[in-house]
């Protein structure tokens, strides 16, 4: 019995894999069509990507009609080279190249030998076409941009690279990917699915029909459209008003945590990202390192937030109890807090929480801020505590939203100042520049409207997104989920009441939209830079954040405007317009609207171009702002007075 066990073992096993070879080789197909079979030819039919909505349902991006020259390199045999480069206006240093880089993706893959072709030149290759073995067209759909203006949101779409390629074998060479903005986010559900048609090849190379009746082949299955939470007409107007100025624009509707409009500028018009000048058009604006169109502030530029961030000193100063509505503080145009060491005020006389926000008074703030980190055991406690509480607002973290590039900015903690002061110590003093945004916080435009945002909401805030629907599909959860702060929503209200009369008699009187309650408050930023060691003060940033209306808010918006002076110069103004375009869908304050649409900084922005190392400086501080050097604790810089 013993014996016959391992002759029997043996004998099943080899049935069992005869079965399996014969399966493979006789009866599944499959297989030759996963091998690299000279004999079937793969032709891949494109689906039309989703269409892309506004919020009110205004068709943003479509689609259009294009035509790629295809190489087989294997097979390109006996060719006039001399008529095909004059039928498609290329020259034989241009063909060969175009040949060997072919090759070297795959003698016997089709890949992309000439790109988009218009209907003029598609109808005269076609004509032609039976005499240039190894080439064939291959239809595809580009993008057409029924608006000029959303270019940071849209994104663009491009040939895929051999990195992803190699990463991702959806993708062949030729192959179109969007590349940032929503078509990165939603490439997958924006592509749609690629159809493929087998084709059988004789010995002599030629097609004689569907491998096997077409029982392999697939249609292709169109992408899914989408909407945005976008507005069209806002971000239009978003995008006229920034014209000749550098920043960003960020709205939310607080209610949902949707974007309604994401404007950086300068920007650009989408269209010149397609067609034959693509690549062209894409050097020139990734090469423009004055402006950066190509550079989306409201994601990217970390900034020193300014008065904006009072708002944020006085929540947590009341949360943790050291202050109340009618607690006081004297102010003597500045606010004295170490000797020799004096932080300027344009306000002065008695302030407490209410006309402290309203006229933004540097020493009511400074004042309680030091309170807030001397109620704890030790300063690296207290800092701890109130970082905190900001990290609940979604400060110094990646905020989660849909679109593919951001940054976290940037959020102190005990840690910070260890690494800042090693050796010696360092209390409340040392960082009181903190309090009113101009320390080592930095934040993005979008970090300050989902702030302004959580404001109005009386505590709480949601991811802040792009989409609004999918067709056929459902968005993340992520993004209906509730984010509660540390503080308790009762600490809300006398900060907004204070908001409201920024408006009614503070530093944005004057900015006011009849009918329409808003809160806000200005903001001013410091502007400094390094040249060769020395810290040099550049023109300070004009920021403003607003909500409105004050009660059941539609809208919460931040606007930063680069080197705008202050915050009502500038930001203030365009804050109200966008406020008063979303709400009313008019403009009443034809004045402000005026001023802004024909304002310009670029005389400003001029003084840079003719210092190219002073701009390629002040270009990089905006991605990363330089802090003050201070080697002891008693080597605090003096604050100028920020013109809120």
């Amino acid at each position: 019995m013993r014996k016959a066990l391992l002759p029997t073992i043996i004998f099943v096993v080899a049935i069992l894999l005869v079965i399996r070879l014969f399966y493979l080789q006789v009866i599944d197909d499959t297989l030759k069509l996963k091998s690299d079979n000279n004999a079937i030819k793969k032709l891949y039919e494109y689906p039309e990507r989703g269409y892309i909505y506004d919020r009110n349902g205004k068709l943003l991006v479509a689609n259009q009609p294009s035509y790629d020259i295809m190489v087989i390199p294997k097979d390109v045999k006996d060719i006039d080279t001399t008529e095909f480069c004059s039928l498609l206006n290329i020259t034989k240093e241009d063909f060969l190249k175009k040949i060997e880089k072919a090759k070297v993706y795959s003698p016997r893959l089709p890949s992309v030998f000439l790109a988009q072709l218009n209907k003029k030149e598609y109808a005269a290759f076609q004509e032609m076409q039976r005499k240039f073995n190894g080439f064939y067209i291959q239809k595809r759909s580009l993008r057409d941009y029924q608006v000029g203006f959303g270019a940071n949101v849209f994104g663009f779409i491009t040939q895929v690279n051999e990195g992803i390629i190699a990463k991702n074998k959806y993708y062949n060479s030729g192959d179109l990917i969007g590349r940032q903005g929503v078509e990165e986010s939603y490439e997958d559900i924006l592509r749609g699915v690629k159809g493929i048609k087998y084709i059988q090849k004789d010995k002599y190379n030629r097609d004689i029909g569907s491998y096997k009746e077409g029982r392999f082949d697939t249609i292709a299955v169109q992408g899914q459209d989408i909407t945005l939470s976008l507005d069209a007409e806002l971000q239009k107007y978003g995008e006229e008003l920034m014209i000749n100025k550098r920043g960003g624009i960020v709205a939310i509707e607080p209610s949902t945590g949707e974007i309604l409009a994401l404007v950086t500028a300068p920007s650009y018009d989408p269209a010149i990202l397609v067609g034959r000048q693509r690549s062209k058009n894409y050097t020139m604006l990734y090469h423009d390192s004055i402006a950066k169109p190509l550079y989306d502030r409201g994601l990217l530029a970390e900034y020193t937030p300014g008065s904006p961030f009072k708002i944020l000193t006085g929540l947590v100063a009341l949360q943790e109890g050291v202050i109340d509505e009618t607690t006081s503080f004297v102010c003597h145009h500045g606010f004295s807090y170490a000797p020799g060491r004096f932080m300027r005020c344009h306000d002065s006389g008695v302030s407490v929480l209410h006309n402290g926000i309203y006229n933004s008074c540097n020493t009511y703030f400074a004042s309680i801020y030091m309170k807030t980190i001397n109620k704890f055991q030790n300063p690296p406690a207290g800092v701890d505590a109130w970082s905190n509480h900001l990290r609940s607002f979604g400060l110094g973290q990646f905020m989660g939203y849909d679109l593919p590039t951001g940054k976290k900015g940037s959020l102190p903690t005990s840690k910070t100042y260890k690494k800042m002061y090693p050796g010696w110590g360092w209390s409340s003093k040392t960082i009181v520049s903190n309090a009113i945004g101009q320390g080592e916080v930095l934040m993005t435009p979008i970090q300050l409207a989902n702030m302004i945002a959580t404001v109005a909401n009386r505590g709480f805030y949601y991811t802040p997104h792009i989409i609004k629907k999918i067709k056929g599909g459902e968005i993340d959860k992520k993004f209906t989920t509730k984010h509660m702060t540390t503080i308790d929503r009762k600490h809300y209200e006398p900060m907004i009441n204070g908001l409201f009369d920024v408006y009614n008699r503070g530093t944005a009187h004057g900015l006011n939209v009849e009918g329409i309650d808003i809160c806000g408050k200005t903001g001013t930023a410091e502007n400094y830079t390094k040249i060769n060691g020395k810290r040099v003060k550049l023109q300070d940033h004009s920021i403003f954040v607003a909500f409105a209306p004050k009660d059941n808010p539609k809208i919460a918006i931040a606007v930063f405007v680069e080197n705008g002076y202050w915050g009502s110069r500038w930001a203030g103004p365009i804050t109200s317009l966008m406020i008063e375009k979303y709400i009313k869908r008019k403009i009443t304050r034809k004045d402000l609207e005026k001023r802004m649409l024909e304002g310009s900084l670029q005389a400003e922005y001029n003084k840079y171009i003719a210092n190219p190392i002073l701009d390629t400086l002040i270009n990089k501080s905006i991605k990363t702002p330089i802090k003050p050097v201070v080697k002891d604790s008693n080597e605090i810089k003096k604050s100028t007075a920020p013109k809120n």
